[in-house]
């Protein structure tokens, strides 16, 4: 999906992912926007990304549910989406997300919470 949307990892430490994507017509809604169904893949993925940062190479994160709030209007010509993980856990991670335009870093055009799961025996093989 990330390819199909032409995102990028910016930035990755344990714990935290910055993604990056650009403007394209083809990620807008009827008003030029970028369609709110981008916003949350692309935070769903920074917040899974960082979740599974900090678990076992044996394991592999699934997405347990999350809240998608949408600020402000997606516009622009390139957008950050970093998760952060606020609690990590065993079995649960809660990560935090914020998707910005890079102009306007300190707008937020959407926030997620997401609760992770650590799936064991589904992780990076040795």
């Amino acid at each position: 999906m990330m390819e199909t949307l032409g995102v990028e990892v910016q930035a990755i430490d344990p714990g935290s992912v910055v993604l990056a994507f650009d403007h394209d017509d083809r990620l807008t809604q009827q008003h030029g926007l970028i369609h709110a169904g981008v916003l949350g893949t692309v935070l769903d993925s920074a917040c899974g990304w960082a979740a599974r940062s900090l678990m076992p190479a044996d394991h592999a994160v699934l997405t347990v549910e999350y809240k998608l709030n949408l600020l402000r209007p997606a516009q622009g010509e390139r957008f950050h989406g970093t998760g952060r993980v606020m609690k990590p856990g065993r079995t649960l991670t809660v990560a935090e997300g914020v998707l910005v335009e890079t102009s306007t870093p300190d707008r937020p055009i959407a926030t997620m919470t997401a609760t992770l799961m650590a799936v064991a025996g589904r992780g990076i093989k040795d």
